[in-house]
């Protein structure tokens, strides 16, 4: 069986924005006390930001939503720059009026108990209703980095050298760069009602092209997506190589 993807293809990064904030708003109007999940990285930037611009416009209220991050640097400060509470605080949180919201523990103690107790506080919400995911050149989804095997929770990664590689221009030369994280995993994931996933620019073409041929490729994990029943890509014209 040839598996169909559902993608929606935009011209360009803003009206990927606008598309993804659709969905997010009409999941907001639907069930007013949503629980999201929630992405970091530079791709879901503008989709916060058009969120915040419906929100200050009273077009969204996120009085009664929580959310739940899908990952953490380990170890991290979460005052530290470059951990996504600060990243998520800086261009989300404080700009809305969420009313819950949770990230993995940077800073756990016991890291494999940390991921026990972020599965349970989910699943105490409710469950996550509609979740953002982007993509990482190597198929990665959150954390989860191509392998024989994945875990079904959150748990502690070990983070793929390209992964590493690709987020060090994020952190300064003296400064020490987490080489883990914790991440939901792919049950954790797969639980969400609804899935949207955000590609944009030219330099994912390639990981898009392999993800779209309507085949489960196992050491990719953004492929095992399109086994879940509400799953849909949303992608600029660059990433789609056009």
């Amino acid at each position: 069986m040839i598996i169909v993807i559902k993608k929606i293809v935009c011209d360009t990064y803003d009206e990927l924005c606008l598309t993804a904030a659709d969905v997010f708003t009409e999941q907001l109007k639907k069930k007013p006390d949503s629980v999201l999940g929630l992405a970091t990285g530079e791709t879901a930037l503008g989709l916060y930001d058009e969120l915040i611009s419906r929100y200050n416009a009273g077009k969204v209220d996120f009085s009664k939503a929580q959310s739940f991050n899908l990952d953490e640097y380990y170890p991290i400060d979460p005052e530290h720059r470059q951990s996504y509470v600060y990243y998520m605080k800086e261009n989300f949180f404080d700009k809305v009026n969420l009313a819950k919201y949770q990230l993995p523990d940077g800073m756990a103690t016991d890291p494999d108990a940390e991921g026990i107790r972020f599965d349970e506080e989910i699943d105490k919400a409710g469950g996550i209703d509609l979740i953002v995911l982007g993509i990482g050149h190597n198929g990665h989804i959150g954390f989860n980095e191509p392998a024989p095997s994945y875990y079904f929770g959150t748990h502690l990664e070990d983070l793929a050298e390209s992964s590493i590689t690709a987020n060090s221009r994020f952190f300064e030369a003296d400064e020490v760069q987490p080489t883990k994280a914790l991440t939901m995993g792919m049950g954790t994931i797969f639980k969400a009602k609804k899935i949207i996933q955000l590609v944009s620019g030219a330099g994912k073409a390639e990981i898009v092209k392999r993800v779209s041929d309507g085949m489960i490729h196992t050491d990719i994990p953004t492929s095992l997506l399109h086994l879940h029943p509400d799953m849909t890509m949303i992608v600029d014209k660059k990433a789609n190589g056009e």
